[in-house]
């Protein structure tokens, strides 16, 4: 079928739910079905729409349709050495391009290089009416007003359903070396925040098990002066590169300790803030910014910690057993629910796409 007689197949598609008001839940790959709240509806496929329109390696923007699969927008990169700078986790070999944005979900190189909705420049949608809408554009200095097209980075498709994005890209760095060191989490997060303050070139960050390892990425002497500069020790390069993919795609040993009624928090915290002193295994990157906690305790334990540190929580994966009925994304304050529900409003206005996937009632 030609992309043309697809998108018109889904827009009939769309009108119908809405008419009916009946949900369509929006799946890619699929490599993220376990992330939010629970899914709801007929699954439409955004596979069949897939392909690159267009990349021109010099002016660094990707542009494909949301099917496209990750692994090869990647491997079109790869052979110009540029990167998705936000280093966005599969979680199988199937994710898509569209899965990769809706979710939102950034990687080790995040606090160094930006999240995903940083990298969005266009997008074009299909809203609850079937209609097809075009924000942003394909260059990086096109932006004027609101910024749409990047309200679709981590909206779990509940806005629309996505038909094509225009991301920027970089360069991948000309070297790379990643370092250890042997330190509790306390002079952990002390470290980071004082090697942060530096113009050092600091790509990835992650403590655990009372070891802190650190990616260097960038020009080859830069790499070289840093490396002399924080010492440590260096880390294989096969080892090392097996090492962030596993942070990245979350099949490190850590995140195996998953049980049945247990949960995988990710906490949102100030870098400054020391190790929590709760009951269970921590994990900190994004150089402290990002704590990964697995606990058995309940939610309001959780976000109630979080927030004193003056952060949030949110669900990312659970056991069997774990309830989520206390929502899997902290709860919004009332202006910025009202904006949410503003948004959803005119994009959605019947609740058909991904109902109850980020909020029960949204």
């Amino acid at each position: 079928m030609k992309e043309d007689d697809i998108v018109a197949a889904w827009s009939e598609r769309v009108r119908t739910a809405t008419a009916a008001q009946q949900p369509i839940r929006i799946r890619g790959g699929g490599t993220k079905d376990w992330y939010g709240q629970s899914l709801q509806g007929e699954v439409l496929d955004t596979r069949a729409h897939r392909g690159i329109i267009a990349y021109d390696p010099a002016e660094l923007v990707i542009t494909a349709r949301a099917g496209t699969p990750l692994l090869e927008i990647e491997a079109a990169l790869a052979e110009h050495d540029q990167m998705l700078a936000f280093e966005p986790p599969h979680f199988g070999p199937q994710a898509t391009l569209g899965g990769c944005i809706a979710a939102g979900i950034a990687g080790p190189r995040r606090h160094s290089a930006g999240a995903a909705r940083d990298f969005v420049l266009g997008a074009v949608v299909m809203n609850g009416q079937g209609q097809v809408l075009t924000f942003g554009g394909q260059v990086v200095k096109n932006v004027a007003g609101y910024d749409v097209s990047r309200l679709m980075a981590g909206s779990l498709g509940t806005l629309g359903l996505i038909l094509e994005l225009s991301v920027k890209v970089l360069p991948r760095p000309k070297a790379e070396a990643t370092l250890k060191f042997d330190m509790n989490g306390t002079d952990a997060v002390r470290k980071l925040n004082e090697w942060g303050g530096r113009p050092l070139p600091i790509t990835g960050s992650a403590w655990r098990h009372g070891t802190l390892a650190v990616r260097l990425g960038g020009a080859e002497a830069a790499v070289k002066s840093a490396r002399t500069s924080l010492g440590g020790e260096v880390v294989d390069a096969v080892e090392a590169e097996r090492f962030w993919a596993g942070l990245r795609e979350q099949t490190d040993p850590f995140f195996a300790a998953i049980a049945p009624k247990s949960a995988l928090w990710r906490l949102a915290l100030p870098t400054i803030t020391e190790p929590l002193q709760l009951p269970g295994a921590q994990l900190m990157e994004w150089g402290g910014a990002q704590r990964w906690w697995i606990t058995d305790a309940d939610a309001q334990t959780v976000r109630i910690s979080a927030k004193q540190a003056g952060g949030h929580a949110t669900i990312f994966r659970t056991g069997l057993g774990y309830d989520r009925g206390a929502g899997v994304f902290t709860p919004l304050p009332a202006p910025l629910m009202k904006i949410h529900r503003g948004l959803k409003a005119a994009f959605d206005p019947a609740r058909i796409f991904n109902r109850g996937r980020l909020y029960s009632d949204f």
